[in-house]
C-alpha cells in the first residue's frame, strides 16, 4: 500500500531523538553522572513507535504488521546476527587472554603515538577489502578497548578512529552493498564510482589521520605487558580473512571457534562448558543494540509507508525544479542522501529508495552518473556514521562500553569528509571527462 508524500510522517523520529538525547542533555545539564546511560534508546524509542502505528487511517492490526516486516528486513536482521557473532567472539577472546595478548604485542611494535592513525589505517583496509563497516568494527573495536586500558589515550578517541576507518572503507569498497546500490540505481560502472570518491574520501583521510597523530602524539604506555603469540592468531587469522574478501559471517563464526580451540589448548581451567558460557555472555551482552535495531527498522518501515520517505524526495525535486545548474542538482542528491539515511538508519536502504529520484535529478541537472552515485554513496557514509542510533556506532559501544554520542563526538573522519563533500560540490572537484 503505497501512500501519499507526508510531512508528519517524520515526527516519530523526531519525538525518539527529542525523548533520547534530550533526556541525556538535561542529566548532563543537571549534574547526573553517566547522563546518557541512564534512559536506554530502547525504551526512548516506544512513544515514537506508538505513534507511528496509532498514525493514520488504516487498521492497527495492518500497521503492526508493517512494523514487524521492517524490523524483520533482511538488513536488519543481518545487523544483528552480526552483533551476536561479534560479541561471542569478543568474550571468548577476552576470556582466553587473547585482546590483552594482541594489544600488548602491538603497544610493543607501535609506539604509543602512533596508535590512533595506525587503528583508522587498520580499520580502513580492513573494510576497504571486506566490504563492511560492521564486521570491521566487530575484529577492530576489542583491540581499541584494550589500548585504553594500557594507555592514556581517550576510549572514545580509539573508537571514533575505529568505526572513522570502517566507515572510510565500506563506502569505498567494491563489494560493498552501498556501491553496488549506488552505481545499480546510477547506471555507472563500479570502477569509474570508486575512482571518483577516491578522490574525495581520500583528502577527508589523510585530514583525519594528520588529527589523529596530533591527538594521540603525547599519548604513552600507561602499563607494560606480557603476550602470547598463540592467543594473538585468532585475531591475526580473522584479519587474514577479512583481507582475503571471506564472507563476515564466516569470518566471525571461524574466529569464535578458533578463539575456543587457543583456549582449550593453552589454558587448564578453560574447558567446552566454559566456551559455550562465554559465547552466551557475548550473546547478552549485544541484547540492547540488537533490541534497538530491531525496533528502528520497524520505525523505519511505518515511516516509509506513511509517506516521510515520498515527502523528502517530493520536498527535495521542489527545489531542484527552479533552477538547472549542476551544482544544485549535487546538493539536491546529497540532501536526499542525508534525509533518508536520518529515518532509515540503514544506508544501504536510503541509497535503494531515493536512487530512482536521484538518477532523475542527475539527468535534468546534467550531472554525470559517476557523480550521484558518489555523493549518494559519500553523504550516506557520513550520516549513517554520525546518528547515535546507527548500526556501526551502537556496535562500537556496546563492545567498548560508551555513549553513541561519545563516540559521535570523536568521529573525526566523518566531519572532515562532509567538508571535504560539500567544498567538492561548491568547486567541481574533481573534474570529469567525459
Amino acid at each position: 500500500m503505497k501512500q501519499e508524500a507526508n510531512g508528519l510522517a517524520l515526527a516519530p523520529l523526531g519525538l525518539f531523538l527529542v525523548i533520547f538525547i534530550g533526556t541525556g542533555t538535561f542529566l548532563t545539564m543537571n549534574g547526573t553522572s553517566m547522563a546518557f546511560y541512564q534512559l536506554s534508546a530502547t525504551v526512548a524509542i516506544l512513544p515514537a513507535i506508538a505513534w507511528a502505528i496509532w498514525m493514520g487511517k488504516h487498521k492497527i492490526t495492518d500497521k503492526i504488521n508493517i512494523f514487524l516486516r521492517g524490523a524483520g528486513e533482511p538488513g536488519i536482521i543481518t545487523m544483528c546476527m552480526i552483533y551476536l557473532l561479534a560479541g561471542g567472539f569478543a568474550a571468548v577472546a577476552k576470556s582466553i587472554g587473547g585482546v590483552e595478548s594482541t594489544v600488548n604485542l602491538g603497544l610493543s611494535i607501535v609506539p604509543a603515538s602512533m596508535v590512533l592513525p595506525g587503528l583508522f589505517v587498520i580499520a580502513a583496509f580492513i573494510a576497504t577489502a571486506m566490504g563492511t563497516s560492521m564486521g570491521t568494527i566487530a575484529a577492530i573495536a576489542p583491540i581499541a578497548v584494550g589500548v585504553a586500558t594500557k594507555t592514556d589515550i581517550p576510549s572514545a578517541l580509539l573508537m571514533g578512529a575505529v568505526v572513522g576507518g570502517a566507515m572510510f572503507g565500506d563506502n569505498l569498497s567494491m563489494i560493498s552493498d552501498t556501491t553496488i546500490a549506488a552505481t545499480r540505481t546510477q547506471g555507472c560502472k563500479m570502477s569509474d564510482k570508486f575512482k571518483m570518491n577516491f578522490l574525495i574520501a581520500l583528502p577527508a583521510a589523510i585530514l583525519t589521520v594528520i588529527i589523529l597523530y596530533i591527538a594521540g602524539e603525547g599519548g604513552q604506555v600507561l602499563q607494560d605487558g606480557s603476550y602470547s603469540l598463540i592467543k594473538v592468531l585468532p585475531y591475526i587469522t580473522i584479519l587474514v580473512m577479512a583481507v582475503m574478501g571471506i564472507n563476515v559471517f564466516i569470518v566471525l563464526g571461524a574466529g569464535i571457534v578458533f578463539t575456543g580451540f587457543v583456549g582449550l589448548v593453552t589454558m587448564t581451567d578453560f574447558s567446552m562448558l566454559k566456551f559455550s558460557q562465554d559465547i552466551y555472555t557475548g550473546f547478552t551482552g549485544m541484547q540492547e543494540i540488537l533490541v534497538l535495531s530491531l525496533l528502528v527498522g520497524g520505525l523505519g518501515e511505518l515511516i516509509k509507508f506513511h509517506g516521510g520517505i515520498a515527502y523528502i524526495i517530493r520536498f527535495i525535486g521542489k527545489l531542484t525544479r527552479g533552477t538547472k545548474s549542476t551544482r544544485a542538482g549535487e546538493f539536491s542528491i546529497g540532501a536526499l542522501s542525508v534525509f533518508s539515511d536520518l529515518c532509515t538508519a540503514n544506508n544501504t536502504v536510503a541509497i535503494i529508495l531515493t536512487g530512482g529520484m536521484a538518477k532523475e535529478i542527475a539527468e535534468s541537472h546534467n550531472v554525470d552518473p559517476r557523480r550521484s552515485a558518489s555523493l549518494l554513496d559519500i553523504f550516506s557514509c557520513i550520516v549513517q556514521g554520525l546518528i547515535p542510533y546507527g548500526a556501526q556506532v551502537l556496535l562500537a559501544g556496546s563492545i567498548s562500553g560508551l555513549s553513541p554520542l561519545e563516540i559521535i563526538g570523536n568521529m573525526h573522519y566523518c566531519f572532515i569528509l562532509a567538508i571535504v563533500a560539500v567544498l567538492s560540490i561548491i568547486t567541481g572537484f574533481p573534474r570529469i571527462k567525459k
